[in-house]
């Protein structure tokens, strides 16, 4: 069966997440989204995993199930450590089968730091060794690199990170087998380093609340069990791995170099050309995603392997919603609109990925057909994101997007 996964997200232990961010509401939005599979996120910590353990029913093949809809047990940890005389910041993420397992995993890993201090526990943890730690407990769980190339906390960070992911997870390297992008980067940037053509590229939302589930995701066409996507994952299956649903990687946060309290916003061009200061305060800026790839790879831009998993670039709906309106996407009317449409479509994927422009045009405004016509080929404008401040993403020119007619607009 085809379904969409989305493994990586954060419970409402974590911090600055969304108290809604339990078990019931990411059922509920996990339906509106039209994602079949979600990640629990946060095991490690003890209340959020009670909680798990309490309201998931079993489905006795390393997944479970709430309401209609599927978990994986998933977790990420933070490991900052020192190496060689230098210290890394990494963020991995554990994909484990069994409560069973996650339970000695967790004691484990208590025994190296507080646990309870937060969804994403923060360990003086040698990323290989966490990597040993987990195989050791049980073959079957995953470690899959967070976010890999995010700046001041993945294992190609250009302000924490290694140059190689050998370099990281030494003897463990062999059962590394997939790599997050994250949301700065896409599967083509990935692409240009031909040391990461073995590695199956996942995409995840990494979200803090349930609206933004899927903003970044996977579609697969296979059983609907741990084992079989493991697997799938394992060999880069391309014929059961179909794609990935990607942000624009400019809209990412860490897309561009540059230093954000100075407002300096830089391509690694302009990085270069200042020697990497900013000019107003002195200090360094922080290297972005573009930049660490383009120091790192070894191909062209355009580069694509034989075995590549293709991908699709897609804008949240509601924001295209807001775009064609003129407004902003937290106005209460945007939140209205997008429930009546997902009411006629029944899934915001549906809209996004499959219904036919004669179909839209039948339930939706003119202009928000336009719009998700335009995202669907590429179509839009970004000012990317720098120094932890996402970029700003537009479908319309200033003067289309304007609230002119409101008529046009709306059906309500």
């Amino acid at each position: 069966m085809e379904f969409i996964a989305d493994f990586h997200i954060h419970s409402k232990y974590s911090r600055a997440t969304s108290r809604d961010m339990d078990v019931k509401h990411l059922a509920d939005w996990a339906k509106l989204k039209g994602i079949t599979l979600m990640g629990t996120g946060d095991f490690t910590h003890h209340l959020w995993l009670e909680e798990l353990k309490h309201t998931l029913e079993d489905c006795g093949n390393g997944l479970f199930k709430y309401a209609g809809i599927y978990f994986m047990l998933t977790a990420e940890v933070s490991s900052i450590y020192s190496k060689r005389g230098r210290t890394y910041r990494i963020h991995n993420l554990i994909f484990s089968p069994s409560f069973k397992s996650v339970d000695k995993i967790n004691e484990r890993l208590g025994r190296i730091g507080n646990l309870a201090s937060d969804g994403r526990p923060i360990l003086g943890l040698d990323a290989a060794e966490l990597a040993r730690i987990v195989f050791d407990i049980d073959e079957n769980c995953m470690i899959v690199p967070g976010h890999i190339w995010t700046p001041w906390f993945s294992v190609f960070g250009s302000m924490s990170g290694f140059d190689k992911i050998e370099d990281c997870f030494e003897k463990q390297t062999d059962k590394i087998f997939a790599l997050e992008t994250g949301l700065s980067s896409d599967p083509a940037m990935n692409w240009r380093l031909s040391a990461l053509d073995k590695f199956t590229l996942i995409s995840n939302s990494d979200s803090h609340s349930p609206q933004k589930l899927g903003r970044e995701a996977n579609v697969f066409n296979c059983q609907l069990d741990y084992k079989t996507i493991r697997e799938v994952l394992r060999t880069k299956d391309k014929e059961k791995f179909l794609y990935t649903i990607e942000f624009f990687p400019e809209e990412g946060k860490y897309h561009y170099d540059g230093h954000r309290l100075c407002g300096i916003r830089w391509s690694p061009q302009e990085t270069k050309e200042h020697n990497g200061k900013c000019p107003k305060c002195g200090k360094p800026v922080t290297v972005g995603v573009v930049n660490r790839v383009e120091k790192l790879a070894d191909r062209p831009e355009g580069f694509k392997p034989e075995n590549a998993i293709p991908f699709k670039s897609l804008i949240p709906f509601a924001e295209i919603i807001a775009d064609a309106k003129g407004v902003g996407k937290g106005s209460v009317n945007v939140e209205r609109e997008y429930m009546a449409y997902l009411a006629k479509f029944g899934t915001e994927f549906n809209i996004l990925l499959k219904a036919s422009k004669e179909e839209l045009l039948k339930s939706l405004p003119p202009k928000i057909v336009e719009g998700i016509l335009r995202v669907r080929a590429g179509k839009v404008n970004i000012k990317a994101g720098f120094d932890g401040e996402y970029g700003t993403i537009s479908i319309f020119d200033d003067n289309e997007g304007q609230k002119k007619n409101e008529e046009q607009l709306s059906l309500f």
